[in-house]
């Protein structure tokens, strides 16, 4: 939809309409708030199938099966978990008080209060998840939404809005979609909280739009994942699970293995364990096979492939890993096979930017403590991984960096659990949601503070006094 058709003048109008409704309505309750997202749980059962197909064509070809499981069984299950706790989570948190001011029968506590409107951008690599996951927070914590899916899956985002304006009153929730410059406009409008699933380039710009008007932001961006693999790691169970997080969705998942670093006298034998795995997941092939996601666009998959050539063109070592040797010159949609780059040098643009595609490049190394360092000079991750059963080494790799979030023995599943928070550091993100954390980021956490009805106070106003002064003078002691 070109923006001359969903103006600025049109958003703000949205806007005002549900910042409108949420002062008009007051704290909605708990019965409200799981009606919310009990119609978004029908939603997607209702809608599942037709979602699917539509994350299907966008993609050129994508899993049915994956997108069930990703998009529309995991949205319901976050979805799920947010009614079963929210009115837990909603209830005032007692705090401690703070003698002489806080005197006894004094109260101090915490109340949960909604933010109002959340503004939504969701990305195109799991289109639906990304955008109802998130829902799962808003609605718990009392909020309306208006959600920019991406451009990039133009017929799931068309699925989306025409059900979501069957479920719910454009003054609940809205879809605004659109191009790049409606995705601008977007950022600019005066939302209460704005969550941003994207590129880290794109981030600077909503960051900045999000600046004028002063709005708080979660960002939840991406980069290099690191693995870490151990001396103890089993490597062929290591290598399945590898592989299975590298050829999900194609590797297009924020949170996919970018690079990993295997013992130097192990690089022949991991290369032969991925190798089998892929053999494992896809034995009839990939380029007609029906559980191999396409790379969603001609753009990402140039970027990707140039990514492989250029390695080549340097004289890398680059393994394709193509079970049946099929040809993929010739293909309707844009599948790339999985491809291992063996110690690419630092100066290719595969070990400098995302590669959010089915690329693994491996990194020999001979003592622990040089991953742990090459992880330290780099930018901090959304994800680490670590593989292996010696709990020193574990411990080194946690103890000394920094991530969004960990997975031991496994890839990505730190994710999928909802009671844990999801979010990034520095350039990987702001912020966190899922569970709990996403109704603590889509709440305003008010202090109250109900004062005793006792006089006793008085002594700290003027005129000061010896019984003040002396007050004082304990509070100054170490």
């Amino acid at each position: 939809m070109a923006l001359d058709t969903v103006s600025s003048t049109g958003m703000a109008g949205i806007l005002a309409r549900q910042k409108a409704a949420h002062l008009r309505d007051g704290i909605p309750s708990a019965a409200r708030r799981i009606e919310w997202l009990d119609k978004s749980i029908d939603l997607l059962i209702t809608y599942g199938d037709e979602m699917n197909e539509a994350m299907c064509h966008d993609f050129g070809h994508r899993s049915k099966d994956q997108s069930n499981f990703t998009d529309i069984a995991g949205s319901i299950g976050a979805l799920k978990f947010a009614k079963k706790h929210l009115a837990k989570w909603m209830r005032p948190e007692k705090r401690g008080v703070e003698f002489p001011l806080g005197l006894l029968g004094s109260k101090a506590e915490i109340q949960y209060q909604p933010k109002g409107v959340i503004g939504v951008i969701s990305p195109w690599n799991f289109p639906v998840n990304l955008t109802f996951t998130p829902l799962a927070g808003v609605f718990a914590a009392g909020n309306r939404c208006m959600i920019k899916p991406s451009e990039f899956t133009e017929a799931t985002s068309e699925v989306m809005k025409k059900a979501i304006a069957q479920y719910y009153d454009e003054e609940e929730v809205a879809v605004i979609t659109g191009g790049p410059e409606v995705g601008a406009e977007f950022t600019k409008l005066a939302f209460d909280h704005i969550l941003f699933t994207g590129a880290t380039s794109i981030a600077h710009h909503v960051m900045r739009a999000a600046a004028d008007n002063l709005v708080p932001l979660t960002l939840e961006l991406g980069g290099k994942s690191p693995v870490v693999l151990g001396r103890s790691a089993d490597m062929q169970k290591a290598a399945n699970r590898i592989m299975a997080g590298k050829t999900l969705n194609a590797g297009q998942i924020c949170l996919a293995p970018d690079y990993a670093f295997v013992p130097q006298e192990k690089t022949a034998e991991f290369v032969a364990a991925a190798t089998k795995a892929v053999q494992t997941m896809y034995p009839t092939g990939l380029k007609d096979n029906e559980d191999y996601t396409s790379i969603v666009n001609q753009r990402h998959y140039d970027r990707i492939m140039g990514y492989i050539d250029e390695a080549k063109s340097k004289g890398a070592n680059v393994v394709e890993i193509n079970p049946t040797g099929e040809n993929f010159s010739q293909q309707p949609h844009h599948k790339i096979p999985p491809h291992i780059i063996i110690d690419p040098s630092d100066d290719l643009k595969v070990m400098q930017d995302e590669i959010f595609g089915p690329i693994l490049p491996i990194k020999s190394y001979g003592d622990t403590k040089q991953a742990v360092e090459y992880i330290n000079s780099h930018a901090r991750p959304l994800g680490l991984y670590y593989f292996g059963e010696d709990s020193a080494e574990k411990d080194l790799v946690l103890n000394n960096t920094t991530s969004g979030g960990v997975t031991v023995n496994d890839v990505i599943f730190h994710v999928a659990q909802e009671d844990l928070p999801f979010g990034g550091v520095g350039p990987s993100g702001m912020g966190s949601y899922h569970g709990r954390e996403g109704f603590y980021e889509f709440s305003h956490k008010k202090a109250v503070y109900t004062q005793t009805g006792s006089e006793m106070l008085a002594m700290i106003r003027p005129p000061y006094g010896e019984k003040f002064r002396a007050q004082v003078k304990g509070r100054l002691k170490r």
